[in-house]
């Protein structure tokens, strides 16, 4: 449920409750009384909890619910309720979420000094006061930039009930050190290896602690520590840690994978019997590297009068994963597929995500598809849907395809790397086994599609969608899980000329569920609110960016495209990013802001999102004839389908957050291991910062940020210039400014406060 509609539904319980004539009622009966239908059954839950711990509910004649003897209790006039996050130091900053018995809105945040956070923890939701008076100011945000202050009064509810650390020991007093450096507080625990609880654990363990209830700020927190994970730092271990720390499923159920045996290893004949056939019809796919799962591929047919019809092929999960199996809710519960480095944690069983729907080479597989037609001037003028059977002619990497884009070399084509891995049931030849004839063929076919794929992009940003791609860093271990190389992947045409055709592939299915009135799940991305717009603007001036008013979409096109230029374009364009709002599943087709789209959905990935796989289940009720029967049948009901969209963009959210996790470790891991090596390697870094403290730089593959303190510059006295842009030296006029280029050696890395300092090489 979007945060309007928990809100919503909030002020009806309190309403109802305080109503004439009331009689007090379980939740089933609350729930009938107010219409809540049983897909929001579990946030009418959520909401009551939360009420209860607020005091505006309370529980008599055992499950019944009441108005709270403290509701409009003076003590809690003003309190505003909010989830707390802590930052460096110690202080934080409260999100509001509502007010209780205050009138009006709520501010945007708090600034909580480290000294009035009382109990909380990073995550909680909590009950603040603000302080009055006139908001901090001064440059550092995490320092009070601007925000009204506050102090926690009370914890409304745990965000957490566990925690994942390292075990330390000091004079037989055990303790462990949350891995997250938010959670700020070392938890007391009793001797692991001792008592009927025993877990093994000795000091120097990766350990998941349960958490005692902490009333006292006076008194250490307390837990228990419940598993040994294994040595700290070790990748085993690590690992195991995000697991549990984002509550990812290692394994499937026997009954999942039981069901996933009974299917067969290929397609049957049979099977494909009723489907447009693509199998003579160039297909082919691109996908990075080491991809095992290919859930989409392109076919190309040139049509008369220099018109073009492209497939966008998307592997058909719903035929083999059926509502209201065990495969199927497993899936729904997953929600999607988390990649972390080295691993995944997939949405499907391997037999189904590497195997009977990863669209492989040479093999017969069953796909829904998204017929486009392109005029001879590159517009689309048809989109059509299919049931197909296509088998994909040629695996190609992203490195391939560029290759095959901008090289006009066959031979140099032949010798571009093969892919890592090649993927279950691959009967395909190598790019080197092939002949010029079909090399060339494959070529012209690659480049007549960025062609196109050129002009729907060309087009998109013409018509306002904002270009948010960044590079990005992908970290490769070694056989034992260590963090071996770091690879800067750039997004260049080769992904470009997916995206284009699966954006149009998206945009076309959810502008056909809408018209035909087909109840389904939308990727919405709602507009950014003008307040934290004013904020970035007001950041981007203390750094000599001049932005306009950034509520117009054309000031954010242009600032976006001078930031590509800016020596710290990489994190002020995160810094964007962090100022709009998430995406989100929804039931209503609200628009997407990012793409300046009115229409848009997710379709083209259901191996590893489950969104997907509902809009397939819808589309396969949409006939190939524009004339839709009276009374059409619905897959899935509005209240089920918005119950699902705020599952899945929790799910969503929760993968992001472990997948960035894994980024972070990984890359602390790597260069920790430089330190170690007797020759420590070379980084060519950009200078994105000057402080006193020394130079923030960021390197250029890995994207890592640290900190050339100022007192490893040995080489010169360093002054800082008069701009306070730079240090130059005394004696050699050395300038090392802000843009500069630089190369650097690893000095030191914690990994508990997750910092890299490195020194000029």
């Amino acid at each position: 449920m979007s945060p309007q509609a928990v809100t919503a539904l909030r002020e009806a319980i309190l309403r109802h409750v305080a109503s004439a004539g009331y009689r007090p009622t379980d939740e089933a009966g609350l729930a009938r009384a107010l219409g809540v239908p049983k897909p929001r059954r579990r946030t009418l839950t959520h909401t009551v909890r939360l009420l209860i711990s607020s005091g505006a509910l309370r529980r008599v004649q055992g499950d019944r619910l009441a108005p709270g003897e403290s509701a409009s209790s003076p003590a809690d006039e003003g309190l505003i309720v909010g989830r707390i996050a802590f930052r460096a130091g110690g202080h934080a900053l409260v999100t509001p979420q509502r007010a209780i018995n205050a009138p009006g809105p709520a501010p945007q945040a708090f600034f909580i000094p480290a000294e009035d956070t009382d109990v909380a923890r990073h995550g909680d939701l909590v009950a603040i006061r603000p302080a009055g008076g006139a908001p901090s100011r001064g440059r550092d945000r995490d320092r009070g930039g601007g925000e009204p202050r506050a102090r926690v009064v009370r914890v409304v509810e745990r965000a957490r009930t566990t925690l994942v650390g390292h075990l330390k020991t000091i004079r037989h007093v055990f303790y462990v050190t949350p891995d997250d450096p938010r959670l700020i507080h070392d938890i007391a625990v009793p001797d692991p290896a001792a008592g009927p609880e025993a877990t093994g654990a000795r000091p120097g363990d990766k350990v998941v602690v349960q958490l005692a209830e902490w009333r006292e700020r006076s008194r250490i927190p307390e837990g228990r520590v419940i598993e040994r994970l294994g040595e700290m730092f070790a990748p085993r271990a690590e690992l195991a840690g995000v697991y549990r720390k984002f509550n990812l499923a290692e394994a499937f159920p026997e009954a999942v994978l039981a069901e996933a045996a009974a299917l067969p290893a290929t397609v049957p004949p049979e099977a494909a019997a009723d489907r447009e056939d693509f199998r003579a019809t160039p297909v082919f796919t691109i996908d990075p590297d080491d991809a095992k799962d290919f859930d989409d591929a392109l076919s190309l047919e040139e049509l008369p009068h220099g018109a073009v019809r492209v497939g966008v092929h998307i592997a058909d999960v719903s035929a083999y994963v059926r509502p209201g199996t065990a495969l199927d809710a497993e899936a729904q519960r997953r929600g999607n597929s988390t990649y972390l480095v080295g691993t995944v944690v997939p949405m499907l069983p391997e037999k189904l995500s590497n195997g009977l729907c990863s669209l492989v080479e040479g093999q017969d597989r069953l796909c829904r598809a998204v017929i486009l037609t392109f005029d001879r001037r590159g517009r689309i003028t048809d989109a059509r849907f299919a049931a197909t059977v296509i088998r994909s002619r040629k695996r190609l990497t992203y490195r391939q395809a560029y290759g095959l884009l901008f090289t006009d070399d066959l031979a140099a084509i032949r010798a571009l790397p093969l892919p890592a891995k090649h993927a279950t049931g691959s009967t395909g030849r190598a790019l080197s086994l092939l002949d010029d004839a079909e090399l060339t063929g494959l070529q012209q076919m690659v480049r007549r599609l960025w062609q196109l794929a050129e002009g729907l992009r060309r087009a998109r940003m013409a018509a306002g969608s904002l270009d948010l791609d960044m590079p990005e860093a992908k970290i490769f271990v070694d056989a034992e899980g260590f963090a071996e190389r770091i690879e800067r992947i750039e997004h260049d045409e080769s992904h470009q000329l997916i995206e284009e055709f699966m954006l149009a592939a998206n945009e076309a299915v959810a502008r056909a569920t809408r018209e035909r009135h087909r109840a389904s799940l939308y990727r919405v991305h709602d507009e950014p609110d003008p307040e934290k717009l004013i904020e970035l603007r007001e950041l981007l001036g203390t750094l000599g960016v001049t932005a306009g008013d950034l509520t117009r979409r054309a000031e954010v096109v242009g600032l976006l495209e001078r930031l590509h230029q800016h020596p710290q374009g990489h994190a002020l364009r995160t810094q964007l990013l962090r100022s709009l709002k998430r995406a989100a599943y929804r039931a209503s087709p609200d628009g997407h802001y990012g793409l300046n789209k009115s229409d848009y959905t997710h379709f083209t990935s259901p191996i590893r999102r489950y969104a997907d796989l509902v809009v397939h289940r819808v589309l396969a009720t949409i006939p190939a004839k524009a004339d839709d029967p009276a009374g059409a049948r619905q897959v899935y009901g509005r209240a089920e389908l918005e119950g699902l969209g705020e599952h899945l963009s929790l799910t969503e959210a929760n993968s992001q957050e472990a997948e960035r996790e894994s980024q972070k470790i990984k890359l602390l891991e790597f260069f920790e291991r430089e330190l170690h090596k007797r020759v420590r390697g070379r980084f060519p870094a950009l200078i994105t910062d000057v402080r006193p403290q020394g130079l923030f730089v960021e390197l250029t593959e890995s994207m890592a940020f640290g900190l050339i303190g100022a007192a490893t510059l040995t080489d010169d006295t360093y002054l800082p210039a008069p701009d306070g842009r730079a240090l130059i030296g005394r004696r050699t006029r050395r300038r090392l400014g802000i843009g500069s280029v630089v190369e650097v050696r690893v000095a030191a890395v914690d990994r508990f406060k997750r910092q890299i300092d490195f020194r000029l090489a």
